[in-house]
């Protein structure tokens, strides 16, 4: 009794300290108050800059070349670049913040901004040298120049250990060839990270990943996509003909491409911390006698959500070895079956939240 007692007074200060630090997260008037300034930043931004025209362009199909400069300007483009790089030098929260205000504003935008911080700044920083990194990330920070991320292809979808198209070494260049697909941005960038197969017999311990320059000859723009949605935002094919490119614009190592890459696991991981911050976001209103209702609700769907997800993924990642029964992973893609049905199937807890959104809205 006395060691638990004693655990129990260790224990029930930290547990307090967890509470008010999520408590934090999810409370919007406790942001610090530098994130406080940059959402009203980013509001006021939307509201001017592109709640204006975000109907116009996405009819007409235009990218929103001036605000995209104006973006860059306010370090929205490249938003946890160090400032020695160009960059704002900002944390996540902070982008995620940003993005928010701006999607908010127009869809289309959010989308370039994404694109640009994420897909092509985010591995070029993570996996660049210092050289690349001045070549391939300041120019990229303030909205002359934006980027694009190539992975997809026609038959292969995302699908990086299965890419088709190839580079070559040759004397003191790579010699690009194929076809990528659905490249967002593509049509308005300055550059791509392109993602090709330099030793088929290794698989997808075979792929690299290269930056390219756009223009550059050898590489062509397929047609712009008529899209339902995101449309102010160009998406398009890249097509690879004896592209050639210096070899030092090998990004990361040799058959690194793979690791560079890999969204499956970073969808699972996205998937679980979502379902998971929306749980606890769910316990702490309990545990304050504050309703909780939607927010359970919320939980359950984004936990059953998951679970399929996640267990689906895997077996795609595993391919034929996921799907035996001596492995774990196609026990638990039937078992997160029933996610979706107990405690309320999946479409009541939709009518829930829907319901107490309305009710708010009318209040």
């Amino acid at each position: 009794m006395a060691a638990a007692a004693m655990l129990a007074r260790i224990c029930g200060p930290v547990r307090g300290a967890l509470r008010r630090q999520l408590h934090t997260v999810y409370q919007s008037v406790d942001l610090p108050e530098t994130h406080q300034m940059l959402r009203q930043t980013c509001r006021d931004f939307a509201e001017k800059e592109l709640f204006p025209i975000a109907a116009e362009i996405d009819k007409e199909h235009r990218f929103p070349a001036a605000q995209v400069k104006k973006m860059g300007g306010l370090g929205l483009l490249a938003m946890d670049v160090p400032e020695e790089l160009g960059g704002a030098g900002l944390d996540y929260l902070a982008y995620a913040i940003a993005m928010e205000e701006i999607s908010r504003g127009c869809a289309s935008t959010g989308v370039i901004m994404s694109v640009n911080n994420s897909l092509y700044l985010g591995p070029i920083m993570k996996f660049g040298s210092k050289e690349q990194k001045q070549k391939w990330v300041t120019p990229f920070t303030s909205g002359d120049k934006i980027g694009c991320f190539a992975l997809s292809e026609p038959g292969n979808g995302s699908d990086a250990g299965a890419a088709a198209t190839s580079a070559r070494a040759e004397g003191d260049s790579w010699v690009l060839n194929g076809t990528k697909a659905w490249i967002t941005n593509c049509w308005d960038a300055s550059a791509t990270v392109v993602f090709a197969s330099t030793d088929r017999s290794l698989h997808h311990k075979g792929i690299s990943a290269f930056l390219v320059p756009m223009p550059t000859p050898g590489l062509s723009l397929g047609k712009k996509e008529d899209k339902l949605g995101i449309r102010a935002s160009s998406t398009a094919n890249l097509i690879f003909e004896d592209c050639r490119i210096p070899k030092d614009n090998l990004l990361g190592e040799l058959g690194m491409g793979f690791k560079i890459a890999m969204f499956k696991l970073a969808d699972m991981a996205l998937a679980l911390e979502s379902a998971r911050l929306l749980t606890w976001r769910a316990a702490m209103l309990k545990d304050n006698k504050k309703p909780f209702t939607k927010e359970a609700a919320m939980a359950k769907l984004a936990a059953s959500e998951a679970a399929t997800a996640i267990s689906h993924q895997a077996i795609q990642i595993l391919g034929g070895m996921g799907y035996v029964t001596e492995m774990p992973a196609e026990r638990h893609y039937r078992d997160a079956r029933i996610t979706e049905i107990y405690e309320g199937t999946s479409e009541i807890q939709r009518l829930v939240i829907a319901g107490h959104l309305l009710k708010s809205y009318r209040s």
